[in-house]
């Protein structure tokens, strides 16, 4: 039992499950940020666009509400919101991925730093010894 617990202990705290955390904690935050600018500020221009339609509203009436019922509704305005939060959140995706992979390939594309003189030493010393013995 105690060697699964140090495994785990050490699984837990290896720093790719820390920076995963971190990842997801901000990615929730990012969720939110994202819901509330199409929410807020995307969707009033466009519903305004429409004909003054707020998506929120838009539902469709399957059965009347009764004294001992409520109305049952196709909320479909709430389903074209959530399609909304989907396209612009997987744009921003998209574009942070596009910058990652141009940073990385402007790092491939450096070239290597210049050998220090410490290692132009080494290598003339190397190559020296080889001399001798061949």
């Amino acid at each position: 039992m105690q060697a699964f617990l140090k495994e785990f202990r050490e699984f837990a705290v290896r720093g790719n499950v820390v920076d995963m955390a971190v990842g997801i904690v901000i990615g929730a935050a990012f969720g939110k940020i994202t819901s509330s600018f199409v929410a807020d500020v995307l969707t009033p221009p466009i519903g305004l666009l429409l004909g003054g339609v707020d998506f929120a509203d838009l539902s469709i009436t399957l059965t009347e509400a009764t004294a001992d019922a409520a109305a049952v509704t196709l909320g479909y305005g709430k389903f074209i919101q959530t399609v909304f939060d989907f396209v612009i959140i997987a744009f921003a995706v998209f574009l942070l991925i596009k910058a990652v992979n141009a940073m990385k390939r402007k790092q491939e594309a450096a070239p290597p730093p210049a050998p220090s003189n410490e290692e132009k030493l080494l290598t003339e010393i190397r190559d020296l010894l080889k001399e001798r013995a061949g």
